[in-house]
């Protein structure tokens, strides 16, 4: 099938080169010249494990390729799909004002029926208002559906080739079994994949990601409490998931989540709820405790040193929202790094991946190490911010060694008291007793 992506930010990319992959030729759209010039010379602007090599073969197999040419783009099509961002507006609000200028844009240059499906996070009653927009402007039948993506960072592709279940909503049955042909390549393993209406389908989405927040603002606010009461966490966390009706999915207490979708996506859906006349409560609640989380490494740091916390000079080991992307959107080491950096403290870091996106932010205000130990010569201590791979098992003799005051503050629970204990190192963790005095 002939398809244009509008978008080519992280959901436009994974979506364009997996449908590619399975065959279908493959335009991806975008206004960002630099973005395109970027893709078409062999790059890709994102990190995501697998996506940079899925490019690389469809353009070689020419099923894939970038434009910023929207003539072009439409008049590939027999389905279009938006991935448009639709960022927070001050209120909260979703900004769909990008989605309806390419709806306004593309409804013009129709030139046959289409079938065009929205895959960005929107409110519900997009799909109906984007339909009617290009109605207004085209000469040819344009079916709008919803299909949302359910992507994680960091595993995307596979998410996408794998999903757990594929959401269609439509109103025009033939519109959604166009949508569905697409997917069948991905559903062999025999995942459903659910017809529902249109505003079915957009709630779905912001419903599924302000759960999976909920789940983390919880576990975190009972950590938070574990803490004032001498308990740990995790066996409370074990306890609670091992009840089957709970599991233990998203029950990780740690600094706070971020992303490019928890943060707005709960903001917007209590915006939805307001719009409606109903004063959501647990939805604003989601967002304040997650808000407040993110400050309880500083608080940890600012109780342990007191006076002497802006004086000392602090490593931090992450800067991505989560492990294996280079997205720092809404990431607790942010703030954190914000928090440090007032107090007067010095700030040296270490990302595997987003030390680039960290410096566009902050510029010479901190110092920045390709080498994990490397950040932590002439620090006092060290924060874990993100939990990647390389970080779980360290060297605990070196960080000892280099370490001037041998103190961690773990953001992630990364580590076990009794094994910082043998390297005499200080451990704060989030949830869990404190290893203050080793011996």
């Amino acid at each position: 099938m002939r398809i244009t992506i509008a978008g080519s930010g992280y959901v436009g990319l994974v979506t364009g080169a997996c449908l590619a992959d399975t065959g279908n030729r493959v335009v991806c759209y975008d206004i960002n010249r630099a973005r395109v010039d970027e893709l078409n010379a062999g790059k890709c602007p994102i990190f995501e494990p697998g996506l940079a090599d899925l490019i690389a073969q469809n353009r070689a197999a020419e099923r894939i390729r970038f434009t910023c040419d929207l003539d072009e783009a439409i008049h590939h099509a027999e389905v279009v799909f938006i991935a448009i961002g639709t960022p927070p507006l001050p209120s909260g609000a979703a900004d769909l004002s990008h989605i309806e200028a390419f709806a306004r844009d593309m409804a013009s240059r129709v030139s046959r029926p289409l079938v065009v499906a929205i895959k960005s996070t929107v409110p519900v009653g997009t799909a109906e208002r984007v339909e009617h927009i290009i109605h207004e402007r085209a000469k040819h039948r344009v079916d709008v559906v919803s299909n949302p993506e359910f992507l994680k960072e960091g595993g995307a592709v596979r998410d996408f080739q794998f999903p757990d279940r594929v959401v269609i909503g439509a109103e025009s049955p033939e519109a959604g079994r166009i949508i569905e042909e697409l997917y069948r390549p991905f559903v062999r393993n025999h995942k459903p994949i659910l017809h529902v209406r249109r505003r079915a389908s957009e709630l779905t989405k912001y419903a599924a990601n302000a759960y999976l927040a909920m789940r983390v603002s919880f576990i975190n606010e009972i950590a938070n409490l574990c803490d004032r009461l001498g308990v740990d966490v995790d066996e409370v966390r074990r306890g609670i998931g091992s009840d089957a009706r709970i599991g233990h999915h998203f029950l990780y207490p740690g600094a706070g989540y971020g992303g490019s979708c928890f943060p707005k996506d709960v903001q917007a859906l209590a915006h939805v709820a307001a719009d409606s006349g109903m004063k959501a409560q647990i939805l604003p609640a989601i967002h304040e405790v997650n808000e407040r989380q993110k400050r309880v490494l500083f608080d940890k740091f600012r109780e342990r040193f007191a006076d002497r916390a802006g004086k000392l000079t602090c490593a931090l080991w992450g800067a991505a929202f989560k492990p294996n992307t280079d997205d720092i959107r809404e990431a607790p080491a942010l703030v954190l790094i914000d928090q440090l950096l007032a107090a007067g403290a010095k700030v040296r870091l270490h990302d595997p991946k987003a030390i680039d996106a960290v410096r566009k932010v902050y510029g010479e205000k901190l110092t920045y190490h390709p080498r994990p130990y490397d950040a932590l010569d002439g620090a006092d201590v060290l924060f874990i911010c993100t939990e990647w791979n390389e970080f779980r098992s360290p060297d605990f003799e070196e960080v000892a060694a280099r370490l001037r005051t041998k103190v961690i503050f773990d953001g992630r629970n990364l580590y076990e008291s009794a094994t910082l204990r043998r390297y005499g190192l200080e451990y704060h963790p989030i949830g869990r007793p404190a290893l203050r005095h080793p011996s």
